[in-house]
Order: C-alpha cells, then sequence, then structure tokens
C-alpha cells in the first residue's frame, strides 16, 4: 500500500512542466524524508487553490472573483487591451510596471500538431471582447515561437476586419522584439539583431 502511495505521488509530481521521473521521485523523497509539514501545506493549498480559483469572466485571468481586480479597475485604460498566452503572461506584464491597460489572455497558442486550433484558445471571446464599443487599440503578446509567431498572425488578421461604432478601423500593434538590457551586441543572436534593427524607434 505505502508503495503505490509513493508510485502516486511521484505519478501526480511528474504533471509538473519540466518534471521529469527522477525530478519528481527526489521531490517525493524529499517531503516525505525530510518536509513532512511541508507537504502537508502543499496538499492544503492544492486542494484550495483547485476549488476557489477561477477564469475572469472578461479577461481568462486567474482569480476569485467573477471579474479579476485589474478588469474591475476604473483607473485601468479600457481602450487598450493586450493579447498574452497565459495568466503568467500577464503577471510578467504586471510586474513591468510599464502597462495601465486591460488584458485579454488565451489559452495556450495555435498548434495545430498538437490539435490546438482557434477555438480552443478562445479567438472568438477575444473578437467580441475587442469589439466591444471601448477597445480602440489591441496588442499582440504572444511568444516570439514559432507558434507564437503564427498566433499573432492569425489573430491580427482577424482584428484588423473590426471596425468601432465610429467606423474606425482597431488599431493592432505586436509586441516590439530587441536586444536585452545590458547585454553585448556581439552575443545577441542574429535574429533579435535584425528585429531590433527593424523594430527602431
Amino acid at each position: 500500500m505505502a508503495e503505490r502511495s509513493l508510485e502516486g505521488l511521484i505519478d501526480a509530481l511528474r504533471r509538473l512542466p519540466g518534471v521529469g521521473v527522477k525530478s519528481a521521485q527526489r521531490m517525493a523523497y524529499h517531503l516525505l524524508q525530510h518536509d513532512r509539514e511541508g507537504a502537508q501545506r502543499l496538499a492544503l493549498a492544492l486542494q484550495s487553490a483547485t476549488e476557489v480559483v477561477q477564469h475572469c469572466a472578461r479577461c481568462h485571468t486567474f482569480t476569485e472573483a467573477a471579474v479579476c481586480s485589474t478588469c474591475s479597475d476604473a483607473a485601468r485604460d479600457a481602450q487598450q487591451l493586450l493579447v498574452v498566452e497565459s495568466p503568467a503572461d500577464q503577471a510578467a506584464m504586471e510586474r513591468s510596471g510599464s502597462y495601465r491597460g486591460l488584458y485579454f489572455v488565451l489559452m495556450g497558442r495555435l498548434s495545430p500538431l498538437d490539435g490546438v486550433g482557434l477555438a480552443d484558445i478562445g479567438v472568438h471571446a477575444l473578437l467580441a471582447r475587442a469589439n466591444d464599443g471601448l477597445v480602440r487599440e489591441v496588442i499582440l503578446a504572444t511568444g516570439f515561437s514559432a507558434e507564437g509567431e503564427a498566433t499573432a498572425h492569425v489573430l491580427a488578421q482577424a482584428l484588423r476586419t473590426l471596425r468601432g461604432d465610429d467606423g474606425e478601423v482597431l488599431t493592432v500593434t505586436r509586441l516590439a522584439r530587441g536586444v536585452p538590457v545590458g547585454s553585448e551586441l556581439e552575443y545577441v543572436d542574429l535574429s533579435t539583431l535584425a528585429h531590433a534593427l527593424s523594430d527602431r524607434r
């Protein structure tokens, strides 16, 4: 019975991204041998989060309320809508302190090989949100992987067909790529250099 419980714990830990069999075993043995209190806290925190945390009805990020605090904040600029792939990406943007508009969180990115299409990432909900009469600019902040670029391209095409109540075409922009702060040019990859040059301001 104990072996079965241990195997179940290891198998559960393997569900975490980037965790293989060996890492899951190390974590399981550590928690059971050295930190039983931590294991209990982890179990309770996971149970509580899965019961309480839900998706915001407006932007789809994680929240405990029907509408998240960002969407409820009247001081945010409702004319700007920044589209990200995940709640983690939204949190990263918020930590930067450089954006004061609203968000729309896709549930991933297009990946035909994995069977992830437009409906799976919430494109219809995005188009409805962007066409609410308030939004004037949609900023596409998907990743710069092949899938992220393809997602941005498809979204841009769909969004540019929308018009506001005043007949104005929606402005669609893409997050710029550039040279990381503090880096030396000789060590930056050629693709990043090329994009930094073309996206110069």
